[in-house]
């Protein structure tokens, strides 16, 4: 199932539903609507309290999905809605940084790392830097070295709290993807100073996620996809999930230890190697206004980023 978070044409009351590929032509099944439909008052509105719900409502709305026919009268066409991020209102989104081998060689030579860990280390994605697909996404005045970072997102859809590594995978609720934008510019004096990849990362927009959750029971191998990054048609990496250090049963097991994760929590699972940053002509490839940046996983979606002034 493909669950999204969006608004309709002149709303801006946020709703939550599933996208229905089809050949043809993909359709938006609103939850709300089948709920009203059905006669069922309390449905969660929100893809956090959808999360929260548990098993009994997911399954629901798996099988409103299987049945969709049945509803064909709800469908509302993906051209009339505005994608927001699949979850608004997270309590932690943890960002498990250097955790590609690759990324890391290039932020040693860039002098944007003074360790390499010995265990998942992590920043936090502020709620207020989040973007949906298709959102434009302002370079601020005075930033030139705006880099891309396409990331795997683990969506969590239980509480954990002592997770073991053996059972992490029963703790997720779906995958997504997030384009952890960065400011290099501040970055790089952040990590002078000793501080933790704060500012350049949280700037409003600079956390574009989705188009959707893509629940777990849909991904035969999250350690076996293949993640692009393209800027303007041209791609600028491809790499596999297979070449992450920390999986996300090293990740779950380490952060619960001592801190409940709950549902509608998400560990976006850091960077691979091929950043601008990287690059001997990295101040020809930083994004500028008019650029579109496409982050895609085979199996997921594709994440689209207009940057503007």
């Amino acid at each position: 199932m493909r669950l999204i978070t969006f608004t309709r044409a002149g709303s801006t009351h946020a709703e939550i539903g599933a996208r229905l590929p089809n050949p043809a032509g993909d359709q938006i099944l609103p939850f709300a609507d089948v709920a009203n439909k059905l006669g069922i008052q309390d449905f969660p509105g929100d893809m956090k309290s959808f999360l929260r719900a548990g098993s009994k409502v997911m399954e629901q709305a798996k099988s409103w999905v299987a049945a969709s026919g049945d509803y064909s009268a709800l469908f509302i066409s993906p051209k009339t809605i505005t994608y927001l991020p699949p979850i608004t209102d997270a309590e932690k989104f943890l960002c498990v940084g250097k955790n590609y081998r690759t990324h890391l060689e290039e932020l040693k030579r860039t002098n944007l790392i003074k360790e390499i860990p010995q265990e998942p280390t992590s920043f936090i994605k502020l709620n207020s830097c989040l973007s949906g697909h298709e959102a434009k996404v302002v370079r601020p005045q005075g930033i030139t070295r705006l880099d891309y970072e396409p990331e795997l997102v683990f969506v969590i859809g239980k509480r954990a709290l002592g997770a073991k590594k053996a059972e992490a995978m029963d703790y997720v609720a779906g995958v997504t993807i997030l384009n952890d934008l960065t400011c290099r510019d501040l970055q790089l004096r952040e990590v002078a100073s000793g501080s933790r990849f704060w500012t350049g990362k949280n700037i409003p927009g600079f956390g574009p996620l989705g188009p959707e959750i893509v629940t777990i029971d849909e991904i035969p191998d999250v350690y076996d996809l293949w993640m692009t990054c393209s800027v303007n048609g041209q791609e600028r990496m491809r790499v596999n999930t297979v070449d992450q250090i920390w999986k996300i049963s090293d990740i779950l097991e380490h952060f619960s230890r001592f801190i409940p994760i709950e549902a509608g929590d998400m560990f976006s699972t850091g960077a691979p190697g091929g950043v601008a940053v990287g690059k001997e002509n990295a101040e020809d490839l930083y994004l500028k206004p008019g650029d579109v940046v496409e982050c895609a996983i085979d199996g997921i979606s594709t994440l689209r980023t207009t940057i503007v002034e």
